[in-house]
């Protein structure tokens, strides 16, 4: 079988999964949950095989799919290293998820609608991953942002459910209207919408970009990044998306969905204008600093990973605004891997809580979940960037690269430099906040006293996920097995990332602050962890921080009254605006031209039909009467 083929079974086999479990399963819980888990598990082995096989060589197979007369648009694969990376990580981690599901939702009677949502999910996120151009690729954008609203909502009957799916699915689509404008402008502006042929009209002209017309564009593609990668001003609709099931968290809001918007951004890096990189670096660095603060006024245990996860799409949006879109891929990979652990833990203490989410109703559970505790622990440590663990790897080559970038560019990277590092602090401060409280100490309430380790279906996947929190970036070592592989992951998906992590820190060293720039990022977050267990893990009557600055605690709870303000916009502007012009189309278009004419037209053939008598005489008057008009006015 060729890699087109099989590309194009790994794309079809979730939309088969999802459309048997909708036609025939919704009602056969167990049966979707076997067949949507096995189909991911496929989808992996398959995945593999095609990263594993594959020789290297860019592949690019294209269909035409719809045709208006000169414009015609295409359905077709653009597979490279890139492509292969991402592949890899969303079968990957979707595969165990969905394991993971499997157990957390046992006794669920919508079973069989989530299986259905995860399988269509898996189709959209696959078709972006595949995607060979702008068209297609937000076809399937437009569908991920369907299944997130489908997924989030899987507990309708509540209010906060329903509240938070559709706000998720407005605040992306005013990201989304801003990346269709990009698509359709790219389109006109220059002739193509393939990425192929984009790359090749821009390759060597890079001058092209700095064109206001560029630049425009640039800033609309970007939108959808903003949109789906939750940042800011679009950022307010993640930390809600938490009411849906946590396996749906750990899969569209840690590993896939979000890290599309990163992800795109790798993929049409050669689009995006000096300006347009300015602003995504910043705007990521200033996240990963807010957000890390905010986390801290978070006592759900999903919306405090919720945070982290805005703080690390902030690093990975910064690396690619400072020109390094590679270093951004390693750590969307690497995130993948702890986030998702991280998220299916908090799962297993909030199944083993009977669905307590509030951390300070948890407490002393390292001994009574020990496989959640030990996997939790080296994600979490993978989180900080503890060294040896992948997101020490990853993230502190990003934290290096602004300093690099502010040596050898001017001072002004150094402020981003700042920021990053203060995020960093700030992830070992929640980070050891949410461990110590959660695990350490005693039980704080009576669900947690009687809590228990959870299944091997939820247990399984995290050995495996927290077992690549650990090792997932010792392919930096170049250490090469089997003749495929690198470290833990396969040499062709290392290729994405391996070369720049090396410039970068060639270049730290060329600077003589090499050890120096490792060693402030390691005692800053030992600093933070050390900070946290003292300052909260220690106190067992609630947040410490809320009750010694409630003030600054309402702040972060409140992350800088984002909603407030957005709540404020459409209550007091938005919606008399819309009264507005509602009423103005009532009274012109409805009334006027509608309602108007049409009575006007009615009355008057109302009166002519009354002039309709049938008399032979009434007639005669009126034609004598016409000829007198008539006569009149000729002589006048």
């Amino acid at each position: 079988m060729d890699l087109s083929t099989l590309l194009t079974a790994i794309l079809l086999l979730p939309l088969g999964s999802a459309v048997l479990i909708a036609f025939f399963l919704r009602r056969r819980g167990n049966l979707a949950a076997a067949l949507s888990v096995t189909v991911g598990f496929l989808i992996m082995a398959l995945s593999l095989d095609v990263v594993l096989s594959w020789n290297g060589q860019d592949l690019h197979v294209a269909h035409e799919w719809l045709r208006f007369g000169d414009y015609s648009f295409s359905m077709g694969y653009y597979f490279n290293h890139q492509t292969a990376l991402m592949l890899l990580v969303v079968s990957f981690v979707a595969s165990w998820i969905q394991l993971f599901s499997v157990g957390y939702m046992a006794d669920d009677e919508g079973k069989g609608r989530f299986f259905g949502g995860l399988s269509i999910f898996m189709f959209s996120i696959l078709g972006i991953v595949l995607a060979d151009n702008l068209v297609m690729l937000f076809v399937f954008w437009e569908l991920v942002g369907f299944s997130s609203y489908m997924l989030i909502a899987h507990y309708y009957t509540t209010d906060f459910a329903n509240m938070a799916s559709k706000k998720a699915f407005i605040v992306n689509r005013v990201g989304d209207f801003g990346f269709l404008l990009g698509i359709v402008w790219c389109w006109n502006h220059y002739g193509t919408v393939s990425l192929i042929e984009l790359q090749t009209k821009l390759a060597g002209h890079t001058e092209l970009l700095g064109t206001h017309r560029a630049i425009a564009i640039s800033l609309l593609l970007m939108c959808g990044f903003v949109g789906k990668s939750a940042q800011f001003p679009l950022q307010v609709w993640l930390t809600d998306a938490m009411a849906g099931p946590t396996p749906v968290s750990a899969l569209i809001h840690a590993a896939t969905m979000v890290a599309a918007g990163i992800y795109f951004l790798a993929r049409v890096f050669f689009l995006l204008s000096p300006f347009t990189l300015h602003w995504i670096m910043w705007s990521g660095a200033a996240m990963t600093a807010f957000a890390g603060l905010c986390a801290l006024g978070q006592t759900d245990i999903k919306k405090t990973l919720a945070y982290s996860t805005l703080s690390h799409l902030g690093y990975m949006a910064c690396a690619v605004g400072l020109g390094y879109p590679q270093l951004a891929m390693f750590h969307l990979a690497m995130h993948a891997c702890f986030k998702a652990t991280l998220f299916l833990g908090s799962g297993s203490v909030i199944y083993a809580c009977h669905h307590e989410q509030d951390i300070y109703r948890m407490g002393g559970l390292w001994k009574k979940m020990p496989i959640t505790g030990a996997t939790f622990l080296l994600a979490s440590l993978a989180n900080c960037a503890i060294p040896f663990f992948s997101g020490f790897y990853s993230k502190d080559s990003i934290i290096m690269a602004a300093f690099v970038k502010g040596s050898q560019d001017g001072p002004m990277y150094f402020g981003v430099y700042v920021l990053i590092l203060f995020g960093a602090l700030c992830t070992a401060l929640y980070t050891g906040r949410l461990f110590s409280v959660v695990f350490l100490g005693k039980a704080r309430s009576e669900v947690a006293s009687h809590a228990h380790e959870s299944n091997a279906f939820m247990t399984i996947p995290l050995v495996v996920l927290g077992l690549l929190s650990l090792g997932g970036g010792w392919a930096t070592y170049g250490w090469t097995w089997g003749g495929h592989f690198t470290g833990l992951l396969p040499s062709s998906c290392v290729v994405v990332f391996l070369e720049t992590f090396k410039q970068v820190h060639e270049a730290a060293e060329k600077t003589g602050s090499g050890t120096m720039l490792e060693l402030i990022n390691l005692g800053l977050v030992l600093a933070g962890l050390a900070t946290a267990y003292l300052f909260y893990g220690r106190n067992p009557n609630g947040d410490a921080l809320a009750a010694k600055s409630p003030a600054t605690f309402h702040v972060l709870e409140r992350h800088g009254w984002f909603d407030d303000v957005y709540d404020w916009y459409v209550a007091q502007v938005q919606q008399p605006f819309c009264d507005l012009v509602g009423a103005l189309d009532l009274l012109l278009f409805k009334f006027a031209f509608g309602w108007g004419t049409g009575g006007l037209t009615g009355l008057t053939g109302s009166v002519l039909r009354r002039l309709q008598t049938g008399s032979i005489h009434v007639y005669v008057y009126w034609f004598l009467a016409g000829v007198i008009l008539f006569w009149a006015l000729s002589v006048g």
